[in-house]
């Protein structure tokens, strides 16, 4: 039985520094690519890249692959993911009755859109030209990119932690990932971002989510080991 309790042990921590050292290496990448693609940007250069995904996307354009990327593109916007954050919020209040977790939501669904919109107004960059649909607004980084995957990305965190099945963890995350990918690709496509774009937009919001999340994570385990016990403490006994 001891030798069994070592192993799980050393399971566990093994899994623990797997994730962990996946996380760190992903912001790290992330970092990198936001702070070299906006500092392109702001030196004014032209990227190979958005033409060559300009082109890509030329290519197989069709008017049914167009109808299926505004589909796409909508599960990134205001108007979905707005009553999306709230139906979630709600459930992790009434039905999981999980505080901690209604109150990541706001914070990377909300804190997102914020942080989108000082980096649109910082860098100030102009849409391409000849959209396929109506758009408005500035261009870096993606607002669509950006929210999705930090509200995906949250999504995926929660999917991870409450997910028992193994295979379910990886199927659902492996699904997510794609999601927020062809909604990054929807937008390219659309040609209301660059590729450039999609990609500072992924970066950011993957960033905002790791660190709104390992914020409150650290909040979480503050109330409980300091602000809990001093709670119980002033509450009546009884004698």
């Amino acid at each position: 039985m001891i030798k069994n309790f070592y192993k799980k042990l050393g399971a566990g921590l093994a899994l623990f520094t797997v994730e962990l050292l996946f996380i760190w290496l992903l912001f790290i990448i992330c970092i990198i690519v936001f702070f070299y693609l906006s500092s392109e940007i702001i030196a004014g250069d032209k990227l190979g890249l958005d033409d060559a995904a300009f082109s890509f996307a030329a290519g197989i354009t069709t008017p049914t692959l167009t109808a299926v990327m505004e589909v796409i593109t909508f599960f990134a916007s205001r108007q979905f993911l707005t009553p999306a954050a709230l139906l979630l919020i709600a459930y992790f209040i009434f039905v999981r009755r999980h505080r901690w977790y209604s109150l990541k939501v706001p914070v990377v669904a909300l804190g997102s859109i914020t942080l989108n919109l000082v980096l649109k107004f910082f860098f100030d960059r102009p849409r391409p030209l000849m959209p396929l649909v109506e758009t408005s607004g500035l261009s870096f980084p993606s607002g669509h990119s950006m929210v999705a995957a930090s509200f995906y990305g949250l999504i995926i965190h929660i999917v991870w932690k409450n997910v028992a099945s193994l295979v379910w963890r990886y199927t659902l995350s492996a699904l997510l990932v794609m999601f927020i990918l062809l909604i990054g690709f929807s937008r390219v496509y659309l040609r209301v971002h660059y590729a450039t774009d999609v990609l500072a937009g992924f970066a950011a919001g993957l960033l905002w989510v790791i660190i709104g999340i390992g914020v409150l994570r650290r909040m979480e385990k503050f109330s409980k080991k300091e602000l809990a016990p001093v709670v119980e403490e002033d509450m009546p006994t009884g004698k």
